[in-house]
């Protein structure tokens, strides 16, 4: 039996990868996304507008499987339709960290365009008065304090995709919550098994919100406890 828990702990290595990694790509995406949301062009409001009123409204399972399923259907249908008799399988790991990026992503675009809003457009102007172009300005002034306003639902939003990770076992990644399944069918004992993944997603929640607290603390510095 020990064998399983070796397995579930290497298994834990690919759900850590897995979060990372969509955590990066949704980072990418919400700053896009508010981006978008804040620039006051019709076109690009009306498709950031839609990209996180369609996400939040479909399940994330669903979103999932038709990646997965649907992204290689069509993948293979156009390689028919191109003359070609090659398939294509999307890689588990891929589908998943592209999935749960592309879900969270939508959730960060609403916490990185609250943030950016709750900034006075002054100290914008401001930069803009004293020479700096946007880029500079938005690195300088905008992102520092957007990092203290964004972390409250930066962190549920992190803490929510660590948990989403689970759902990637159901397109046959072998990371933790598959191999406990599959621990549990063998031996009949899905109490012992499942009860120490919960107890790896609970270590590895700890020490984000640790992480996150120093953050916090550090980009908080001169200011009031209730203002956070």
């Amino acid at each position: 039996m020990n064998s399983y828990y070796v397995a579930i702990l290497q298994g834990s290595v690919l759900t850590v990868g897995v979060s990372l990694c969509a955590l990066l790509v949704s980072i990418v995406l919400g700053l896009l996304g508010a981006a978008a949301k804040l620039s006051g062009r019709p076109v690009l409001v009306a498709i950031s507008t839609t990209y996180t009123t369609v996400i939040r409204g479909v399940p994330d399972l669903v979103v999932m499987l038709l990646v997965f399923y649907g992204g290689t259907i069509g993948l293979n249908h156009l390689l028919e339709l191109a003359g070609s008799k090659k398939t294509v399988d999307i890689n588990p790991f891929l589908a998943g960290v592209l999935t749960i990026g592309v879900i969270y992503g939508a959730y960060m675009t609403e916490t990185f365009r609250g943030a950016i809003l709750s900034i006075p457009k002054g100290q914008m102007e401001a930069a803009w008065a004293f020479g700096m172009g946007r880029v500079r300005a938005f690195v300088r002034i905008t992102a520092p304090q957007m990092v203290r306003y964004a972390l409250p639902g930066f962190t549920n939003n992190w803490l929510v995709l660590i948990k989403a990770t689970a759902l990637v076992s159901l397109i046959g990644l072998k990371e933790m919550t598959y191999l406990s399944k599959q621990a549990s069918a063998a031996t009949r004992s899905p109490f012992e098994f499942f009860l120490f993944t919960a107890a790896l997603f609970l270590i590895y929640t700890s020490i984000s919100l640790f992480v996150l607290r120093k953050i916090n603390a550090r980009y908080s510095l001169g200011t009031k406890r209730g203002e956070l």
